[in-house]
């Protein structure tokens, strides 16, 4: 029998993985049909998808093809490469299968491949892992099996694609060797401009999905790394500025004089004397998750906001109110720290900002009130308990402190457990006359969209759906204003409902701006109603 090239084993492997990431992009097309049709994208979409595989294949197999030329021979060295190679093989092709049935899933629920969120979420295994068995138990089961199948059928494959190869003669290997580096590198960069290839570049239009399908899953995952091993750079995208001069700007924009500013340690704090100058009034932020204005019918969402449609006829309404982001983390640093995105990850998780970085509950903890954040799930989720207990937060309270909850689910509690811990805390601070700023965090209108049976009339069959959550949201919101309402804290609590971002960000825009709207509402005791809509 012949022998074969020594490179046979990879050029097998690029081929065999070319085909799949080609007929996985077709699959995903085909059911994505319609928007890449709206964007004329069909051809623009397969030259750049294989353009992205070529580069992603250059990438996991340019090296085992490198060193198959520099070490293989007939020796004990080769002996062993042949068995490092047919691993190699075996471990990048599986990744690849793996992360293309992984997609899917990912799209119906974000609009995108697999992204940096991706990989955040492997941080939380239990959390990650319960939420998919619950929600997406089918989708699960069938990528684990074909992910298992497919490692058996390369591991096989491998083992006898790296079989029977010839040994290349050493006058010959330093030549192959470089060739192997050139055809690696340029596929790998697949630009001879200043910068190689990257998602920008093989964008082409204003739909983020169909710019994603260009993608592999794998690629999309492995730049999202990238990013983040980068982040600490993230402000090399900004210009220079002396901090002075950039002090000197913001406070000539403010208008003030100079003697208003009363802190050294924080340069744009000034004092601003209330109208009001009676008992320092309690402050509650309820964090609603996921509650986009879609889901709110008095601002023009379904219908399935009875309690907060009633509550915005008592307080202020926020009628053109959107969210900073995508995620949790974007809705907490905008809401307690009123921080802008940046393009690195949300300031809760970047190291420099877990300590003597401001917040509302810093600023009011130095005035005297007690400062809490009240979550029924886990504190670590998201890094928010090293973030506000830096930051001026004096008392978590989590999943671990509610004793025989109502409801349990992947995420944690439920609302109404919630809420029944946020008043009873509320209702034993207040007795102590020392005034209290709390940011409570619901956690129901999540996927998998958990929450306890019976307590309303079903939007829309199965029951775990996003609208039908986003309904028990809402009626936990009224439970707990039903509570309050009749508490000893009412009378000196100012109230703002408010969500950290909408359920998803879907569709053919840029930037879809409809999923970015979010309600919020200022209610208490003494607030006369009225609607903003600046």
């Amino acid at each position: 029998m012949q022998k074969r090239f020594p490179l046979f084993p990879i050029f097998f492997f690029v081929g065999i993985n070319l085909l799949i990431l080609s007929l996985s992009r077709l699959g995903l097309s085909l059911w994505q049909a319609e928007r890449i049709s709206a964007v004329n994208g069909w051809l623009p979409l397969f030259l750049q998808g294989v353009r992205i595989d070529v580069v992603s294949l250059c990438y996991l197999f340019g090296v085992p093809a490198l060193l198959t030329v520099l070490l293989y021979h007939h020796n004990a060295l080769g002996k062993l490469w042949q068995g490092i190679l047919r691993g190699w093989l075996t471990l990048a092709s599986v990744f690849i299968v793996f992360m293309e049935l992984a997609t899917p899933a990912f799209i119906e629920t974000y609009d995108f491949r697999p992204n940096r969120l991706f990989i955040e979420y492997l941080i939380y295994p239990k959390e990650v892992f319960t939420m998919l068995w619950n929600g997406h138990f089918v989708a699960v089961v069938l990528a684990s099996v074909l992910t298992l199948l497919s490692a058996w059928i390369y591991w096989k494959l491998a083992g006898w694609a790296v079989k029977d190869l010839r040994s290349m003669s050493w006058k010959w290997r330093p030549i192959v060797a470089l060739g192997v580096i050139a055809v690696a590198f340029i596929g790998a960069r697949s630009s001879f401009a200043h910068r190689g290839v990257n998602p920008a570049m093989v964008a082409f239009s204003s739909d983020p999905l169909v710019n994603s399908l260009v993608l592999n899953s794998g690629y999309s995952v492995l730049y999202a790394v990238q990013q983040l091993k980068d982040e600490d750079k993230s402000s090399e995208q900004y210009g220079k500025m002396d901090t002075e001069e950039m002090l000197r700007i913001v406070k000539a924009s403010r208008q003030r004089p100079e003697e208003d500013y009363i802190s050294a340690e924080i340069p744009t704090l000034t004092r601003n004397v209330a109208s009001y100058q009676g008992k320092p009034k309690n402050i509650v932020i309820v964090l609603e998750e996921s509650l986009g204005a879609q889901f709110i019918g008095t601002l023009g969402g379904k219908p399935l906001s009875p309690a907060f449609d009633k509550l915005a006829q008592e307080g202020w309404l926020f009628e053109n109110l959107y969210a900073t982001g995508t995620r949790s983390v974007r809705g907490i640093e905008a809401v307690t720290a009123g921080f802008t995105p940046t393009p690195a990850r949300s300031t809760v998780k970047l190291t420099k900002s877990q300590n003597g970085f401001f917040t509302i509950a810093e600023l009011l903890r130095r005035q005297g009130y007690h400062t809490s954040f009240i979550y029924g799930g886990e504190k670590h989720f998201d890094n928010m308990a090293s973030y506000f207990y830096g930051n001026g937060f004096q008392e978590i309270i989590d999943e671990k402190a509610y004793q025989n909850p109502k409801f349990s689910a992947t995420w944690g509690v439920s609302d109404e457990d919630l809420f029944d811990k946020a008043h009873e805390t509320f209702t034993q601070l207040a007795k102590q006359d020392k005034p209290f700023f709390s940011l409570v965090f619901s956690s129901s209108n999540h996927d998998p969209f958990e929450f306890p049976d019976g307590k309303i009339a079903l939007f829309e069959q199965p029951k775990q759906t996003r609208n039908n959550a986003a309904k028990y949201a809402d009626y936990a919101i009224g439970y707990f204003f039903d509570l309050a309402k009749k508490s000893n804290y009412w009378q000196d609590t100012i109230f703002l409902i408010i969500a950290d971002h909408d359920s998803r960000v879907a569709g053919d825009s840029l930037v879809p701006i409809k999923h970015f709207h979010i309600p919020a509402l200022l209610l208490g005791e003494h607030i006369t109603p009225v609607e903003i809509t600046v």
